[in-house]
């Protein structure tokens, strides 16, 4: 499997946010772009701007933990992202980080700022899950399932509220777990935060086969809903989008691009042959 990657919904700032985004964060640069989607990158990890219009925007029920030992640098990325921003948590020392802040940009996406290097892990960017409001206490119900969904996935540790957290205590404070050996994060949080998941934040899955998209469309699915153009939701609330990595050589064909592009706003799932063929 390719990397898994966030995407970020955005009404019509896509290009904007994405050159923002790599004058904030180190070895950053401008992967690929069009009308509708720009894909930029920082130290080779993906991320994609999608203009997609006013209905949906990201809030913090799906985070970016942004790992940067080099405290210096780390403060300096705070004060980019922070400028037109809120913070949500001050950038400070705690008990669990020599350096820490959260705070959620000028776009409307959050980021954990953190100093502290997970062992083992070279991953600069992590998504974090927070199951709240009607999915709080599911987050070890997901963590179960998207390891067992994923290849290479597994469970690095659970934390867990003390009796000390009222309605909270036994649930997930903190967890690690890896999905195709990529490191994501998830919590529960009983707080009214009047915000969860949404289309505002996505995680795309690059596919090289359509065995891959039809397995990944069938286990996301269940209980679940179906989309259009290999956007799915699965029983969580989690958006996903399940997408054929020759997609972008097809659509950007000369002769046939345009017939693609008609043929795949057609679709829910993506077929790789009819795609191939139109």
């Amino acid at each position: 499997m390719k990397s898994l990657y966030p995407c970020i919904w955005m009404a019509d700032q896509a290009k904007e946010a994405a050159q923002f985004y790599c004058s904030v964060f180190p070895d950053a640069k401008i992967e690929d772009e069009n009308p509708m989607v720009s894909l930029w990158s920082s130290g080779g990890e993906k991320f994609m701007c999608l203009n997609g219009g006013p209905k949906f925007q990201p809030n913090p029920s799906i985070s970016i933990y942004s790992i940067f030992p080099d405290e210096k640098e780390l403060e300096r990325i705070w004060q980019k992202l922070s400028d037109g921003g809120m913070v949500m948590m001050p950038l400070d020392s705690y008990p669990w980080s020599k350096k820490y802040g959260w705070v959620q940009d000028k776009f409307g996406v959050s980021w954990q700022l953190e100093s502290n290097v997970p062992e083992g892990i070279r991953q600069r960017y992590v998504p974090a899950l927070m199951f709240t409001g009607e999915q709080f206490g599911r987050a070890e119900e997901a963590l179960a399932f998207y390891t067992s969904t994923f290849p290479d996935s597994s469970t690095r540790f659970i934390s867990r509220y003390g009796n000390d957290a009222g309605d909270q205590e036994g649930k997930i404070n903190h967890a690690q777990f890896l999905l195709n050996g990529q490191l994501f994060a998830a919590m529960d949080s009983s707080f009214s935060h009047q915000f969860g998941f949404t289309e505002g934040m996505s995680l795309v899955i690059p596919c090289d086969s359509q065995e891959e998209i039809d397995f990944f469309w069938k286990k996301l699915t269940e209980d679940g809903e179906e989309s259009m153009c290999g956007w799915v939701k699965d029983k969580f609330g989690v958006s996903w989008q399940i997408v054929p990595t020759v997609l972008p050589d097809l659509i950007s064909d000369p002769e046939k691009g345009q017939r693609v592009v008609e043929a795949f706003l057609k679709m829910k799932k993506f077929d790789i042959k009819a795609l191939e063929n139109a």
